[in-house]
């Protein structure tokens, strides 16, 4: 296909003529496949407003998205000419798109590399070496993936290293409307959970906008929020990522009762009940509030207690409540 002329626009440029996102679809009769959790955007108001969140793209940035499909999120990017787009697609029907654009990126300077994989397992930092410049990741997600990718991320986010090995790097990408609300949710929201929790420690998350279902094509069964992520410069604890999310998950495995209710369970049966009082005492932390109810900073005092409990009976890190019940060796007074 012949490159024409790039005509500047508002906001980033023009594409050389292509057919539309849903003429592709037709065309290589693309249907959004259920069990790969696909639904696509056909509407560049939107797309180009998702891209806008991630807030500014200068011709120095990288940006990697995350499942671009057929390109709609893609067409909206290379407005805004990266130096560098990275495209990592799981589902191999939609390369002849995302080489069709590719193609068209030419005259827009940006460097286009699209890889077939899954984002999961992608080595982000084999791939996007460190630098001073930004690194954008976006990406409409597979609700399926979504709280897991992000998991992962926060826990890279933790240790420096992927795609945070970059000191710039921000995520703009989308959850099911509830998840967005409980990545963002404040002290006292009953949307509030470990992920609000885990999220707010090592970023300040924005709910920037809510997308109805009935844009996508097909239809989910909810509608859809855009969170942009921006990393801490200085991260609200250094404790261990693992340490923070055992804790954190044992808290609002009891969401609705005392926060002093799910956290006992970290402790073996025996004298639970005063090691638990004890270690709330100690962190200076309300034990009959609800875990929604709990500040980060009392989150984080609560974890602090507790790695300093185990760091003196180091028996008691590998006990699971829900495993079936066996003794310590040495009781813990």
């Amino acid at each position: 296909m012949p490159h024409a002329a790039v005509r500047v626009l508002t906001g980033g440029v023009r594409l050389p003529p292509m057919p539309s996102i849903r003429d592709l679809v037709k065309l290589y009769k693309l249907q959004a496949l259920k069990h790969m959790s696909q639904n696509f955007i056909m509407d560049e108001r939107l797309t180009d407003k998702i891209v806008k969140s991630a807030g500014r793209i200068d011709t120095k940035d990288t940006v990697l998205e995350v499942g671009p499909g057929p390109g709609g999120i893609t067409r909206s990017i290379l407005r805004r000419k990266p130096a560098r787009l990275i495209l990592v697609e799981k589902d191999e029907r939609f390369m002849p798109t995302l080489e069709l654009l590719k193609e068209c990126a030419g005259p827009l300077n940006t460097e286009v590399e699209i890889y077939t994989a899954d984002i999961l397992r992608f080595d982000i930092a084999k791939h996007v070496p460190m630098s001073e410049n930004r690194l954008h990741l976006i990406g409409n997600l597979p609700f399926s993936i979504s709280t897991r990718l992000l998991i992962n991320w926060l826990n890279d986010l933790s240790l420096g290293r992927g795609a945070f090995q970059n000191h710039n790097t921000s995520m703009t990408l989308t959850f099911q409307k509830e998840v967005a609300e409980r990545i963002c949710a404040e002290i006292g929201d009953a949307q509030r959970c470990r992920l609000s929790i885990m999220s707010q420690i090592w970023t300040q998350p924005f709910l920037k906008f809510i997308i109805p279902g009935k844009a996508f094509v097909p239809k989910p069964d909810v509608d859809v929020g855009v969170v942009k992520l921006v990393p801490l410069k200085h991260p609200k604890t250094d404790l261990p990522f693992e340490l923070v999310e055992r804790v954190m998950r044992c808290i609002f495995n009891m969401r609705q009762k005392y926060c002093r209710r799910g956290y006992s369970n970290l402790l073996p049966p025996e004298n639970r009940d005063e090691m638990t009082d004890a270690l709330f005492e100690l962190a200076d932390v309300d034990p009959t509030v609800r875990p929604f109810e709990l500040s980060v900073d009392e989150c984080l005092r609560l974890i602090t207690v507790y790695a300093g409990f185990i760091e003196k009976y180091p028996e008691v890190a590998d006990y699971d409540y829900r495993a079936r019940k066996k003794p310590l060796n040495d009781n813990i007074d």
